[in-house]
């Protein structure tokens, strides 16, 4: 009996003590500091980093009970990335809510190869200041919008964004004109880049893609490529797609400065947004003599010097 009545007190004690420590930890590290500090959470950082993120910023008392409190209030999945006003005067479920929602500024991925009016779509599910002039305003640029991940504030203008993209294109060009081979201008390079971003997926493909296009131009031979007819046709309705695949023989004969199946040199803009791979590989192609490429099932490129080979080529992947 005794023995009992000492393990019911020990448990007492530790029950006692637990909920102490608990309270205790879960108080606002200083109740009369209300200054408010920015707390930023990065996109796709996890819940143990965000608590030692906020304690080394004296916000919580401890990363433990903070950790402990997201899964009490079923918050986990649910913190967003971005900027948040916090304080020393929260308490610990105070701050684990508050960063649920509200943010300063939200993360936007803008990935390879998308045209201006996709970018638009994007960025109309990120920011509460998205309005429809933007899809025009970025069209002007396109080419020029570099893909990245930006933090973008959420009520940001559409001159704000257009500033970052721009600064980090012209940063990512000059690192990539560095080795430059080509005699491309500034804006051929982006044109032939925002096609190559659209025709190729490996690295590999993207510097062949490129060797292809630019032994076309030099010969004065049409480029043939189907994702400047694409970019020309514009949004599909029935694909739900600003890029239509399976164009017809209609669309092949469609009268556009873009269709380059029927006109020699290059489209008078970007149709994409293309990526430092893109560009590095249109400003220093392998030197080949390849004229043609097709793409097969899987997105692979597969290159000919002859219409012969690229016929085979046809037979053996295409059929």
């Amino acid at each position: 009996m005794k023995k009992l009545i000492i393990v019911l007190v020990i448990i007492a004690v530790l029950v006692v003590g637990f909920l102490s420590w608990w309270q205790f930890n879960s108080l606002a590290v200083n109740s009369g500091d209300k200054t408010q500090k920015i707390f930023v959470v990065q996109d796709r950082e996890n819940v143990r980093d965000i608590a030692s993120d906020l304690k080394k910023q004296n916000l919580i008392k401890s990363p433990i009970v903070f950790f402990l409190t997201i899964k009490q209030l079923g918050l986990d999945g649910k913190i967003q990335a971005g900027d948040f006003r916090l304080s020393s005067s929260m308490t610990t479920s105070q701050i684990a809510q508050n960063l649920t929602h509200g943010t300063l500024d939200a993360w936007v991925t803008i990935p390879e190869g998308k045209r201006a009016t996709e970018i638009a779509e994007i960025l109309s599910k990120k920011l509460s200041s998205y309005n429809s002039t933007f899809a025009t305003t970025l069209a002007t640029e396109e080419g020029y919008l570099f893909p990245d991940t930006y933090l973008f504030p959420t009520n940001a203008t559409i001159s704000q964004i257009m500033g970052i993209m721009e600064s980090n294109f012209n940063k990512k060009y000059e690192e990539a004109q560095q080795n430059k081979t080509t005699a491309l201008t500034k804006e051929q390079a982006v044109i032939l880049a925002s096609i190559v971003e659209r025709e190729a997926i490996t690295p590999h493909d993207k510097q062949y893609a490129a060797s292809v296009l630019e032994n076309r131009l030099s010969l004065g031979m049409p480029l043939g490529s189907d994702v400047t007819l694409e970019y020309a046709l514009g949004y599909q309705p029935a694909g739900h797609t600003w890029w239509k695949k399976d164009l017809t023989a209609d669309d092949l004969t469609l009268d556009s400065p873009y269709n380059t199946r029927l006109n020699a040199g290059l489209p008078p803009t970007p149709i994409s947004n293309p990526g430092l791979i893109s560009l590095e590989a249109v400003l220093n192609p392998p030197k080949s003599d390849y004229l043609y490429y097709l793409s097969d099932s899987k997105g692979v490129l597969h290159f000919a010097k002859t219409i012969e080979e690229h016929n085979a080529n046809i037979q053996k992947y295409l059929q």
